[in-house]
């Protein structure tokens, strides 16, 4: 369990608690492509693999997710998105994403595709 006080994950500059938590939690659903993509991260982070799990289109959904302790995620850096807002029902969100694994830093740059599917946001895909 994430400490709710500690700073969330996403970079937000909130408390897990107040950010990302309530999403994992099930409190409320992210009400935009940036939120699911960030509390997605910090789903990542935190070793939620079930909010992963739920917040994946059904169509592109893997059946299970094993997530690697040895992973630690250090950062988020959003650079940009299209649609994705409150009224839209798809977009994208380019980010990288900086972590260290093996006591070696790494990143994964990835424009991530959203959609809604049941009226919540989920992750589809990757862009190429």
């Amino acid at each position: 369990m994430f400490d709710p006080s500690a700073r969330c994950p996403c970079s937000s500059g909130d408390t897990y608690g107040s950010c990302c938590g309530r999403f994992h939690s099930g409190e409320t659903a992210a009400p935009t492509a940036d939120r699911l993509m960030r509390s997605r991260y910090s789903a990542f982070a935190v070793g939620d693999a079930d909010y992963l799990l739920r917040t994946w289109h059904s169509s592109t959904r893997p059946p299970g997710l094993d997530l690697d302790p040895g992973q630690r995620w250090l950062r988020l850096d959003v650079l940009g998105s299209t649609g994705g807002g409150l009224f839209d029902s798809e977009g994208t969100v380019e980010f990288v994403a900086y972590l260290r694994q093996s006591g070696v830093r790494d990143s994964l740059h990835e424009n991530s595709r959203f959609v809604r599917e049941d009226g919540h946001w989920v992750y589809l895909d990757a862009l190429a």
